[in-house]
């Protein structure tokens, strides 16, 4: 009797040990799915890690395809020489590539997600950005013709051409770019960017990646990237991917 109780006993300590282990195994699962509250998507050197560095190349090669389809699009008749559209492409190239670089540096200095603080920079890169480039071209130009510099004209390169001519206006475009990043910079300051950074719903940081550095550029600058007359001369939308193109 003494033994048939004690093997009840026994049972009974054993079920209650496995119904705990089981209580403290299924508690982590069923939060497993769930975000913490400091979790996020793309972490700290994400957008230089092996799979941003595919990322960039890629939208790279995008932008370029692209230039070349507009290229071949043109009448014969519009269309630059091809020295004249490689001048031209390449200013458009360092430029793009400056404020790409200054977003991603600027993106990892702080704590919080970088491809969200990196979709900011671009967005205001692709509207208060926009403008001020704009508005810089337009003043460089004017200032250009009033003091008869003829080698600063942009998208003008002497006949022959002349390397000084797109040296001077490389560094003219640089200086414009560095100004209207400046500006960026001052309006990222403002504390309500912190609060919008933080509204990251996607929690796979290579999904993210690719949503912020290669999707939306795409689709925000590249397809609506075509030409616009602005003061009788064709230029192209001032973009991620084409840089007042015909101007420059």
């Amino acid at each position: 009797m003494a033994d048939s109780e004690f093997r009840s006993l026994d049972t009974v300590q054993r079920l209650l040990r496995g119904s705990y282990s089981a209580s403290n195994t299924t508690v982590p699962l069923a939060t497993a799915g769930r975000p913490g509250p400091g979790s996020r998507g793309c972490e700290n050197g994400a957008l230089m890690g092996n799979f941003g560095m595919f990322i960039q190349g890629l939208l790279g090669v995008v932008a370029f395809s692209l230039l070349m389809l507009k290229r071949f699009r043109e009448p014969k008749y519009e269309r630059r020489p091809w020295k004249i559209w490689f001048l031209d492409t390449s200013k458009q190239a360092i430029g793009m590539l400056f404020i790409h670089f200054a977003n991603v540096y600027l993106s990892d200095l702080t704590e919080e997600d970088p491809c969200s603080l990196y979709l900011i920079n671009f967005l205001l890169d692709a509207t208060l950005g926009m403008l001020l480039i704009y508005a810089g071209v337009r003043i460089v130009g004017v200032l250009v013709e009033w003091r008869h510099w003829e080698s600063l004209r942009f998208g003008e390169y002497g006949d022959p051409l002349e390397c000084s001519a797109w040296v001077g206006q490389c560094a003219l475009y640089l200086l414009i770019m560095m100004l209207e990043k400046t500006v960026v910079i001052v309006v990222l300051l403002l504390p309500q960017w912190k609060k919008v950074a933080l509204l990251n719903p996607i929690q796979n940081p290579q999904l993210e990646l690719a949503i912020v550095m290669l999707i939306v550029p795409f689709f925000v600058n590249c397809i609506p990237g075509s030409n616009h007359s602005l003061s009788g001369k064709d230029v192209s939308a001032i973009t991620h991917c084409t840089v007042l193109e015909s101007t420059l």
